[in-house]
């Protein structure tokens, strides 16, 4: 495989956003070169678990920079520049105005710059201190989760940065194969805010707009019922995302006799009347092995998992099985492969991480690189066509995960075909009954109209002889085919990559399934809820005195953005052989390595990290502290010992706070009780918005906890512009999130609205050459249509 061979990355950052978007480029073959600072990049000196190190570089460090080089130098150095005059992308972790000084973008035309930063460039905050908790506050996803009588609670795990490395991945590849095929260079500005809020709150804030902005009284937080649960030996995790599942999970607990009250099969009704609800569900639980629920559970095609610890995953059979966990060949720990596979290989085997400086005198001695040809530096509303321009993609697929690895590629320029059955529709669709009284329902979908734009819709009965001979005919046409059937579905129609290969040679055949196309668990169910469950990321997320709780839709978009990257390397890999390939991307492996500080933790060190609430390993004190008046939450992070100096003073210096053993970092993480009663006592007399004012002007991270429902009115995603109006027939003009990083020649993203179910039969199948009386012999047979058959 030849990947990203011809591609040369320089990289500044400095955070796990921006390696881990190194790695996955690195992972395809792509060149990528370190540039650090003489005393490293602080990720060598990093352990979640506070290890010391000695000499040695940290796991996660050894972990995220397999196969890159590395040279010590700044970005205004000679050398640092004559590297930077031939690369390709150039990725950035630093505060604004840092690379803006040295306008890369018109100093080398062609060249792509990728800045990742908490807020973006631009706004209110672009320039305020962060941390990974106050950028969830800000991005409204710490609000809606969580029970109402507990504070919201955060996504462990700094899942912020994994799902940001992921999203920048195809951002930076995308920019650069548009400067390839057409020269235009770029700048993307990145943002970590804007990605969490389409990965933690389930367009919350467009929902509420389909609501009509009604008054809000209750808190948004809630947690998911059934969800995870106790048993005999641990805990293991459901979701029921269809009523079929629902009907199904009362039958494992052995309460059919609950069928004769509907009103359960209401989320509403669980949440109102969760300690009953809870009641019924554990005492089945608790009288079982987690291992016996998951086979019962399993047989009955129900989504389940067990809730796995970074200690416990490493011992899942499926996951051995399939040898998913892999040997770090610098500190022989285990580590998660590459969340895909290329016609069943891997991308690439791990090289060493880096010495520091390890190759600056190679770089030195070596002749400088030049880019293929000259290119264009970047203009506003550049007439430059988009990277995937000419190309299309046949979109088989349904919920969030595929939907949303679909959607990015036509962002980014492609022409994607969505098609569904009026006999089975896109089961994201059916979350529109919330809007039964309503006309058409199936189409008021939010997360089906967020997360499907700029698509043309066709319904194909793929049961139906001439529907699949259709979708065949129109494979030949396609250059990528997106599903995420379980495996034997696609199979059972023929649609597997021997039969897509045969008809169509160059076709990229992408295949999403949960957990994969071989192993024990090959034909299991999976959904997002159920990769938290398994991966860890519901382990590590939760009060420490209640449960584990899941972290409600990092692991959909993760899927996607996974699949999109490998999509666009295959299209790469394309160019040179001139034949297709077969992408296998497992939800399942995307979730782990979003995941991977857990296992690589207890694998290098022997510790199995744990849920804390909102504390974590990067701020002492952090945590959620209530402001005076009614769900008035302040988020606050001090991450470094200035910080808490600033603090101190903030407070009026008191004496609790002269506590010796609280001036250093792993002093404060001792006493981080004794710090949270302390600081709660000090916030509940505090407005909130003063608080934040105050802090932010003594350099210390903090940020109310926003509501994800009114997240478009948000400061920031306002003069970000991060929401785009589009009008759509049946829902009428709402603004939809665009992707969470901005091109400096895009003007906006969101094009077209997602298409009305069939909205594009006529156009798609004339274009295939049908006539009007065949098209409209096929709606007669139902073939194709315009509604959910039965509706």
């Amino acid at each position: 495989m030849q990947g990203l061979r011809h591609l040369r990355v320089v990289d500044f950052s400095d955070r796990i956003a921006g390696a881990y978007a190194t790695k996955l480029l690195a992972d395809a073959w792509a060149e990528v070169v370190k540039v650090e600072p003489t005393g490293g990049d602080p990720l060598r000196r990093w352990t979640a678990s506070g290890q010391a190190l000695g000499d040695r570089d940290g796991a996660l460090f050894q972990f995220l920079n397999t196969s890159k080089k590395s040279i010590v130098g700044a970005p205004d150095d000679a050398h640092v520049l004559e590297l930077v005059a031939g690369a390709d992308l150039v990725v950035e972790t630093f505060a604004p105005g840092v690379i803006e000084r040295l306008d890369l973008c018109n100093r080398f035309p062609g060249l792509v710059v990728l800045s990742i930063s908490p807020y973006g460039r631009g706004g209110p905050i672009s320039n305020a201190p962060a941390a990974d908790i106050t950028i969830q506050a800000h991005s409204g996803a710490i609000s809606v989760r969580g029970l109402p009588t507990q504070p919201p609670i955060m996504c462990g795990g700094r899942v912020t940065e994994w799902i940001g490395g992921t999203f920048a991945a195809v951002a930076g590849l995308g920019a650069v194969q548009r400067a390839q095929r057409f020269g235009q260079g770029d700048h993307v500005d990145f943002s970590l805010c804007e990605v969490m809020n389409i990965g933690s709150t389930t367009y919350m804030d467009f929902m509420n707009s389909l609501m009509g902005r009604p008054e809000l009284v209750a808190p948004p937080r809630s947690v998911e019922v059934p969800s995870i649960e106790p048993t005999l030996d641990g805990w293991v995790g459901f979701n029921t995302n269809s009523h079929q599942q629902f009907t199904d999970f009362l039958l494992l607990i052995e309460r059919q006799d609950l069928l004769s009250q509907p009103e359960w099969a209401q989320i509403a009704t669980r949440m109102a009347r969760m300690d009953e609800w809870n009641a019924i569900v554990r005492a089945f639980t608790t009288q079982h092995t987690t291992a016996e629920i998951v086979e019962r559970a399993s047989l009955l095609r129900i989504p389940v998992a067990p809730v796995c610890s970074g200690r416990t995953v490493l011992e899942h059979a499926h996951l051995k099985e399939r040898s998913v966990f892999v040997k770090n060949p610098s500190g022989g720990f285990l580590q998660p492969r590459p969340p895909y596979l290329v016609d069943g290989e891997g991308p690439r085997p791990f090289e060493p991480a880096p010495k520091l400086g390890e190759h600056t005198d190679a770089f030195a001695r070596g002749a400088a690189r030049q880019r293929a040809k000259p290119g264009l530096a970047p203009v506003a509303r550049a007439a430059t066509p988009l990277p995937l321009a000419g190309i299309r993609v046949l979109d088989t697929t349904a919920w969030w995960a595929g939907p949303s690895a679909c959607q990015m590629l036509a962002y980014l320029g492609a022409d994607v075909i969505k098609v569904e059955a009026i006999q089975r529709p896109d089961g994201m669709r059916m979350a529109g009954g919330l809007f039964m009284t309503q006309g058409d329902w199936w189409e008021r979908s939010g997360v089906t109209l967020s997360a499907n734009t700029n698509k043309r819709g066709l319904t194909l009965n793929l049961a139906d002889p001439k529907g699949l001979a259709l979708c065949k005919r129109l494979l030949a046409e396609c250059d990528v085919f997106i599903e995420n059937f379980s495996p034997r579905v696609v199979e059972n129609f023929g649609l597997d990559w021997a039969s897509v290969h045969a008809i169509n040679p160059r076709a990229i055949v992408v295949r999403m399934p949960a957990f994969g196309l071989s192993g024990p668990w090959r034909d299991n169910v999976g959904f997002a809820q159920t990769m938290e469950q398994i991966s860890g990321l519901a382990w590590i997320t939760g009060h420490a005195y209640d449960q584990p709780r899941i972290q409600r839709g990092p692991c959909d978009p993760l899927a996607g953005m996974h699949a999109a990257f490998a999509t666009l390397v295959a299209l790469a890999e394309r160019e040179k052989t001139g034949r297709g390939h077969r992408l296998e991307c497992t939800m399942v492996e995307g979730a782990l390595n979003a995941a991977a500080e857990m296992s690589i933790e207890w694998s290098a060190y022997g510790v199995e990290l744990g849920r804390d609430g909102n504390r974590g390993p990067e701020g002492a004190p952090q945590n959620v502290y209530a402001c005076a008046g009614k769900e008035r939450w302040l988020a606050l992070s001090v991450t470094n010992d200035t910080q808490w100096q600033a603090l101190k003073a903030l407070l009026g210096r008191p004496t609790w706070a002269e506590d010796a053993e609280l001036a250093t970092h792993a002093g404060r993480r001792r006493k981080h009780d004794l710090l949270d009663d302390e600081l709660a006592r000090w916030a509940a007399g505090q407005d909130l918005d003063e608080a934040v004012a105050a802090l932010l002007a003594r350099g210390i991270p903090a940020a109310p906890v926003f509501d994800a429902r009114i997240q478009s009115r948000h400061p920031q995603f306002e003069a970000r512009g991060f929401y785009e109006s589009l009008a759509h027939p049946i829902v009428g003009t709402h603004g939809y999130s665009r992707p969470p990083f901005r091109f400096a020649t895009v003007d906006r993203w969101n094009r077209t609205a997602a298409p009305t179910m069939g909205q594009h039969n006529h156009e798609i199948l004339a274009e295939l050459g049908l006539s009007t009386e065949e098209i409209a012999e096929l709606e007669r047979s139902e073939v194709i249509g315009d509604r959910p058959k039965g509706l």
